[in-house]
């Protein structure tokens, strides 16, 4: 037997079987092809919360500037009249201030332990995200109040009290809404007006 002649021809075989392998490999598959948009910052779909492409800076959707933005332009669809517009704008806001604070919360676990100083700086972002949250909830609320929505705004309003705390400002505020719908019909603090509105 020529041993010279087999190993060309083992050789050209196995390169043969892993060239035809390769291009029947899933990884070609998993290749994405760029588009000359595909790096830019895409908006925050809130119907799909956990498609997420933030853009990396302040002024993009997924930040604190990016909510407070939104909050703002709810304010001028409410000072308008245009009640849905303001809907959409604060639903959009609570997507944004909720993801946000999930996502402090992450880092905040993954530092715990290991740098300090960064896991309490992570708190902080998740609770200021947390109360903006339920702010722009609190405002959703009115609003679906102010379009004669009621079964829209109290499940809101229980949802501010559970997060908040009956005993914090904004939870007071929420609960003095579903006295004033008559969903509860006890006040708190106890002895307090119900004539008394708080907007």
């Amino acid at each position: 037997m020529n041993f010279a002649a087999t190993v060309p021809l083992v050789r050209f075989t196995c390169l043969s079987l892993i060239t035809a392998l390769s291009l029947l490999s899933p990884i070609h598959a998993q290749a994405q092809t760029l588009t000359p948009n595909s790096n830019k910052a895409q908006p925050i779909d809130p119907s799909d919360p956990n498609n997420l492409r933030p853009s990396g800076q302040s002024s993009g959707v997924l930040s604190m500037d990016g909510g407070r933005r939104l909050l703002s332009e709810a304010e001028g669809a409410v000072s308008s009249q245009n009640y849905d517009g303001a809907v959409k704008k604060l639903q959009e806001a609570r997507v944004v201030f909720n993801q946000l604070s999930n996502f402090y919360q992450e880092l905040t676990a993954s530092f715990s332990g290991i740098d300090n100083r960064i896991a309490d700086t992570q708190r902080r972002k998740a609770l200021e995200s947390a109360q903006m949250r339920d702010e722009a909830t609190y405002r959703l609320a009115i609003v679906h109040r102010a379009q004669n929505k009621p079964e829209l705004a109290v499940p809101l309003l229980v949802q501010i009290v559970k997060s908040q705390n009956p005993t914090r400002d904004l939870g007071k505020k929420a609960y003095q809404q579903l006295l004033e719908l008559g969903f509860v019909d006890a006040p708190f603090p106890r002895g307090s007006s119900t004539s008394s509105s708080q907007k």
